[in-house]
């Protein structure tokens, strides 16, 4: 043993250094207390309290769903699922965990004190915790609204110090621990730029200066008067012809003569029009998101103006499957899904009433319709076997969800059709609400899905009401369903090159 080694000396360990971080803390918070912030005394102590219970999150989260942008939407809602976790982790662990007194408020300015102090331990902050984790989560979503939503969560982040009812480490704690809720939220549902389907295969299509040779039609009966309005602004070359729902067709084939690429604004119904005059004439389509769902539009990774401009400048393209449907001597195409039996007829009850009470309260009354009403599944013979069903679904790609809700496309040119049938019973709520529960490919007594190219029934009663993107028409004998891949050419934003994602 060595005779330099002093065994009585106290040897340096967690303590010291715990209590020299302590000290350096109480420093900090009185330096804070101390020091003068010109205009922060009527605007800190005002933004904590707006913060009490998640009141302020909550009213910025309402504000950015205001502005019925997808990106904004998803965003808010991020953000909220990211505080909601981070206070759900502070109040059940970290407060209970670490029990700390409060500081003294001494050496805080009476102005600066709040008028009703918390009770709660200090450690860690749940403010901060909450700014942090709303924050970090709109940002995770839309990196625009993120920056827009960081000034004011750093300011109630720094106002827990500045009233006096934090320590900085409590504050800094707080903070990190709202990040990593964030990013743990982002782990269990993925962001939608974590989704963007495969920019492949990729397709040679013009890239438009200033827009110069898209023609692009829009239905006015879709309520696309502002997007219109931004795209003009964004593409002065582009020629824009606005018409109503009944001349939509007749301006598709007249567009589709004069343009070099042939544009649509509209919902998913008008999209799949212009599918259709795009694939008779060989032209590229470039799409608009500009009616309720736009399920093909986001499917694609095009949600705003700005994306679709953006590969139009820049000539990005890719070329997609189409799903086709005969008939007899009735045929058509979908870019979404194709369905028969129970939900046919909920579209049509839904058209009936929305144009009265609006798009959603008409859907929910017309679901309680329809599972209400007495009715017998539609028959159809499948692989030479006759079947009862109440439902038959197929997707033009195969269909991915998050949870409960119905999801997205992954890929929309994997040469599959995402078919899923309810077959008939008793009680055709439980067993469309099993289906919808259920995953992409399970078999049960209920239900059924596969991942076909080809589906053929026959045996389907002519008149049979069928939907196909939210149009509604009716069967005239043996049905075929099938894939043409990569048949349309589309533009859209490849990944990486997106320009909104720095705008809001």
């Amino acid at each position: 043993m060595s005779p330099d080694v002093d065994l009585t000396a106290p040897t340096p360990g967690p303590r010291p250094l715990r209590t020299a971080l302590l000290r350096l803390d109480r420093r900090v918070f009185e330096a804070v207390a101390a020091r003068r912030w010109p205009g922060a005394d009527p605007l800190l102590p005002g933004l904590s309290r707006a913060a009490d219970h998640g009141v302020l999150w909550c009213a910025v989260a309402a504000a950015l769903a205001a502005s019925r942008t997808p990106r904004a939407r998803r965003a808010a809602a991020r953000g909220l699922a990211s505080l909601g976790l981070a206070s759900l982790t502070i109040n059940t662990l970290g407060k209970r965990t670490v029990r700390r007194p409060r500081p003294t408020l001494d050496p805080v300015p009476l102005v600066r004190r709040l008028r009703r102090q918390p009770i709660t331990t200090s450690f860690p902050s749940g403010h901060a915790a909450s700014a942090a984790a709303f924050a970090t989560g709109v940002a995770l979503e839309s990196p625009a609204w993120g920056a827009v939503v960081v000034a004011p969560a750093a300011a109630v982040t720094v106002s827990r110090i500045y009233t006096g009812v934090h320590f900085p480490s409590d504050v800094v704690a707080g903070a990190a621990l709202g990040v990593v809720a964030a990013f743990a939220v982002r782990g269990m549902v993925p962001t939608r730029a974590q989704l963007l389907p495969p920019a492949r295969p990729r397709a040679r299509v013009p890239a438009l200066s200033g827009g110069d040779g898209l023609v692009m039609v829009a239905n006015v009966g879709s309520g696309t008067a502002d997007r219109v309005r931004a795209l003009c602004e964004e593409l002065p070359l582009a020629e824009v012809v606005e018409c109503e729902p009944d001349d939509l067709a007749a301006e598709l084939e007249r567009a589709a003569g004069r343009a070099k690429v042939l544009g649509v604004c509209g919902g998913d119904g008008t999209v799949n029009a212009a599918a259709e005059v795009a694939l008779r004439h060989g032209l590229p389509l470039a799409v608009l998101p500009g009616g309720t769902l736009n399920h093909f539009a986001y499917d694609l990774g095009v949600e705003d103006v700005r994306d679709l401009c953006g590969a139009l400048e820049r000539g990005e393209g890719v070329r997609v499957d189409v799903g086709r449907f005969a008939s007899g001597r009735r045929s058509g195409i979908f870019l979404n899904t194709f369905s028969l039996g129970v939900y046919p007829e909920l579209v049509r009850e839904r058209e009936r009433r929305s144009h009265r009470i609006g798009g959603w309260p008409a859907g929910v009354l017309a679901a309680v319709r329809v599972l209400r009403a007495d009715r017998h599944p539609l028959e159809a013979r499948v692989a030479g076997r006759r079947r009862p069903l109440w439902m038959l679904f197929a997707g033009n790609g195969t269909y991915h969800r998050m949870g409960l809700a119905p999801g997205r496309r992954l890929d929309l040119a994997d040469g599959k059709l995402d078919v899923r049938v309810v077959h008939g019973g008793r009680r055709p709520a439980l067993r469309l609400l099993s289906a919808a529960l259920a995953g992409p490919l399970t078999r049960s007594p209920a239900h059924a899905a596969v991942r076909v190219t080809r589906l053929r029934l026959a045996g389907v009663a002519p008149g049979t009401l069928l939907a196909y993107d939210g149009e509604l028409t009716e069967t005239r004998g043996d049905l075929t369903l099938e894939k043409l891949p990569e048949a349309l050419t589309v533009y859209r934003p490849l990944s990486g090159s997106r320009p909104s994602a720095a705008t809001p």
